[in-house]
């Protein structure tokens, strides 16, 4: 599901807790930001204009073929 960062309160700083939790949502940020920057290297996904399943299934096509790249 969607996860949503912990914000500061007026007045209120974040607990120690939610420090934690948003530590961790940067790291997942992060690798998924980095992800959607590989795919962007593939033409097909630059130039895709598609709206609904074509998107949907050009991106698993990018994602499987980049997988079998990185796999010896």
């Amino acid at each position: 599901g969607l996860v949503i960062p912990h914000r500061k309160r007026p007045g209120r700083p974040l607990l120690p807790g939610e420090e934690t939790d948003n530590a961790a949502h940067r790291k997942v940020r992060a690798r998924v930001e980095h992800a959607f920057a590989r795919m962007k290297h593939y033409k097909i996904l630059r130039d895709c204009r598609q709206r609904g399943d074509g998107l949907h299934y050009a991106v698993q096509a990018v994602a499987t073929l980049h997988n079998q790249a990185l796999t010896p």
